[in-house]
């Protein structure tokens, strides 16, 4: 490859890089915030040098952090030997076999089958469609409609962007119809949550309603984690009025809350499973879809085609990666290490917020963590006021820790998620980072 200055780089950056949820004015007055070069384990490079710890995990992603070469040696072995092959026309290969029987052992005992896709987007647009399918299959052509809620993240393609409950992503296009949004849990008590979703059942009527669709722990939204109760009474509702739960594991899959999937943690048997990012550590694009064995008899049952799917659906490439992937989070314990340095995280995510003025309502749950800006003194959010999660991520940067700050729906939330492979002395400079940004700003105050 050609070696260009970072001059060079830049320019050429804004003439010809649209970038993905980001802001193209920005973009074409400042350039690119970072242009990396490395990545080693925790630790970002940028092309001036500096590094950073990646507690993003970049887009909560990096599992088994960066640099992991055995990744790329299995790629390449993987290409020598066959590259591509299509999966239409029940055509196989032996790394989608292997990998489907593999995470079906991860999952909870009813979901056995998988269908595979390029990302998270795409497997949940999968989802709804496999919902309403099983749904015509049963008889019940009627039934084609999503409960989502506020907050949620759920993909940008047509069926996810519907299903997505941040206005920001709705800006690109008209909503599809046949999606409804409930509260999300965020700061209200379960009853009203749960009440939500019933009103729109029982508004829309529960026979025109195929799915609930919901992220276990929200993470675009602000890191909204679910209680035990509230998702026991999500999962009885649907249970009560024939409607199917779908559980958007995309961000939390693969070990990221201390389980191999977030569901586990309270015992639910969701009647679909959406995955992605975790399953090959963001190394090379794969998703996919758990359905429940109830849901493949269905399928099963049809005599025609099943009338969709993806160039990509079960790269065997991607699938080699995700075994090998999978293969490291178990054999290196990274799932019990998240166990662990998860509550270090949140330990210390608590002492900052007795030592601080700005920071509250601290969260997390195995490595996915959240905190607020927030004005103790009179008892409210900045809600961006004093330009305040700009000052406060340019800080956490400057001392070299990239988060992900979150200020939709009037929060100022920033998110965490390190690769699961952090250790103690990493999750330190973490928190010694944040408690630093945050006195330097209250100085200020």
């Amino acid at each position: 490859m050609t070696k260009y200055s970072k001059e060079t780089l830049i320019e050429l950056d804004k003439k010809h890089f649209i970038h993905p949820t980001s802001s193209i004015k920005q973009q074409q007055e400042e350039g690119p915030a970072f242009i990396f070069t490395k990545g080693d384990g925790v630790y970002l490079e940028d092309i001036d040098g500096k590094r950073y710890i990646d507690a993003r995990s970049s887009l909560w992603n990096v599992n088994i952090g960066h640099g992991r070469k055995e990744l790329g040696e299995v790629a390449k072995k993987q290409i020598d030997q066959m590259a591509f092959s299509s999966t239409f026309s029940t055509y196989s290969h032996e790394p989608a076999i292997i990998l489907a029987e593999k995470i079906a052992n991860l999952a909870p005992d009813s979901l056995n089958a998988v269908f595979y896709t390029s990302g998270g987007s795409e497997a949940n647009d999968t989802a709804y469609k496999f919902a309403r399918y099983y749904w015509k299959l049963k008889g019940k052509p009627g039934k084609a409609k999503i409960i989502s809620r506020d907050r949620a993240y759920h993909g940008v393609s047509a069926g996810a962007t519907s299903a997505t409950g941040i206005e920001d992503f709705w800006k690109l296009g008209i909503l599809s119809p046949g999606f409804y949004h409930a509260k999300s849990p965020y700061q209200i008590d379960v009853k009203t949550a749960v009440d939500s979703i019933e009103e729109i059942i029982k508004r829309e009527d529960p026979n025109t309603i195929a799915a609930f669709v919901a992220e276990p722990i929200q993470g675009s939204g602000g890191v909204v984690i679910s209680s035990k109760e509230y998702l026991y009474e999500v999962k009885k509702l649907c249970e009560k009025y024939d409607i199917l739960f779908i559980a958007d594991e995309v961000i939390t899959g693969f070990g990221r809350t201390g389980e191999m999937f977030a569901v586990d943690h309270w015992g639910i048997e969701p009647d679909l499973l959406v995955f992605a990012k975790g399953v090959t550590s963001g190394y090379i694009p794969l998703g996919g879809v758990l359905v429940s064995d109830d849901i493949h008899e269905v399928f099963k049952s049809d005599d025609g085609v099943l009338s969709h799917g993806f160039t990509y659906s079960g790269h065997p490439v991607a699938c080699a990666v995700a075994l090998e992937n999978i293969r490291i989070i178990e054999e290196e314990n990274l799932v019990e290490n998240t166990r662990q340095m998860g509550k270090l995280l949140l330990d210390g995510f608590k002492k900052i917020e007795e030592e601080t003025k700005i920071i509250g309502n601290v969260r997390a749950i195995g490595l996915l963590a959240g905190l607020e800006l927030v004005d103790k003194e009179n008892n409210k959010q900045f809600c961006s006021s004093l330009n305040m999660p700009n000052k406060f991520n340019d800080l956490l940067i400057d001392k070299g820790v990239l988060s992900r700050p979150i200020t939709f729906g009037n929060a100022d939330i920033f998110g965490f998620a390190p690769p699961l492979s952090i250790n103690e002395a990493e999750i330190s400079k973490i928190v010694d980072a944040i408690l630093e940004t945050a006195l330097e700003i209250e100085k200020d105050l």
